[in-house]
């Protein structure tokens, strides 16, 4: 596989409401597995996606503060719910509700991540899809990467303080 990514094309997959896009990653986000969901759903062959960091399927439309607040969370031994857009091989994009969790060894000690991911309901895609781009229109206002991804977090910390709920709340209730 090239290292050149196919441009976006706009264009939105789907998959089954009865079907889950499963993976697994080490610590650093490199996955150790994928089914054949993920395959399918994001166009890469198995090959291509073990031993690669899960990033391979980052849309730029993610604001970077949703994935640091999903790292935050994992790493500290807790679970999240997330929508995620993910960009396909051939540049389509993908809609999920994910749901990420730390694997843990038998001494209780994280070991490495596991992520299911369901088809989202549209209501809360297009929820998403506003609250995103104000997300990234916050970020693209500063240089730095830290100052953006702090920004935009502080944004949606503001955001949630203003409905008086959690991510967990916020997100579970679109």
């Amino acid at each position: 596989m090239t290292s050149t990514r196919a441009p976006l094309t706009g264009h939105e997959r789907r998959f089954a409401a009865d079907e889950i896009i499963v993976s697994k990653t080490d610590l650093k986000g490199v996955i150790t597995y994928a089914n054949d969901v993920f395959l399918r759903v994001s166009g890469f062959s198995e090959d291509e996606l073990l031993g690669r960091p899960h990033n391979i399927v980052r849309h730029p439309d993610m604001p970077r503060c949703v994935y640091r607040l999903l790292w935050e969370r994992i790493k500290g031994g807790h679970e999240i719910f997330a929508y995620v857009v993910n960009r396909a091989r051939n540049g389509d994009h993908y809609w999920v509700l994910a749901h990420v969790t730390p694997l843990l060894d038998t001494d209780g000690t994280i070991a490495g991540y596991h992520s299911s991911r369901r088809l989202p309901e549209r209501r809360a895609v297009e929820a998403a899809i506003g609250l995103y781009a104000a997300l990234r229109e916050e970020e693209a206002r500063h240089r730095a990467p830290s100052d953006a991804m702090a920004a935009s977090a502080g944004m949606l910390d503001e955001l949630l303080r203003g409905k008086g709920m959690s991510y967990d709340e916020f997100v579970l209730g679109l």
